[in-house]
């Protein structure tokens, strides 16, 4: 019975591929729980600054909304998707930079958009109001 032992797992190795120097992450109890309260935690207070005024500026605090979203992408990131340098030959570490890459070009954007509508699109003073045709 001892003698099958090794080539179940020895299959059980190479199906999950593991027999081929790919380390894959695999997240424990803790690092789950771990990512969850970040999780949490990350998701209340931007809630809180949003909702109790913390801030006079609403730049300040669209900024830090913003910048603590990008920090919970990365806990999930790390988190759930195990992503690591020793993973898959270091190349969820690539997919990492790419999704940090793309996430600060669509926070960017968006505020440029936000910014722009704003300027452009809110409602006339009665003064301009007056002088149009």
């Amino acid at each position: 019975m001892s003698s099958q032992a090794p080539a179940h797992e020895d299959a059980h190795e190479a199906h999950h591929g593991h027999s081929h120097g790919h380390q894959a992450g695999h997240g424990t109890f803790r690092s789950y729980m771990t990512g969850f309260v970040l999780s949490v935690i990350l998701t209340a207070i931007p809630f809180w600054l949003v909702m109790a005024g913390v801030f006079a500026s609403p730049t300040l605090t669209a900024v830090l909304v913003m910048g603590l979203g990008a920090i919970q992408i990365v806990v999930h990131m790390v988190f759930f998707l195990h992503m690591n340098t020793r993973s898959e030959g270091g190349w969820t570490v690539m997919a990492l930079i790419f999704t940090l890459i793309i996430v600060a070009i669509a926070l960017s954007g968006s505020l440029w958009v936000m910014h722009h509508l704003n300027t452009n699109m809110m409602p006339m003073s009665p003064e301009m109001m007056k002088n149009m045709p």
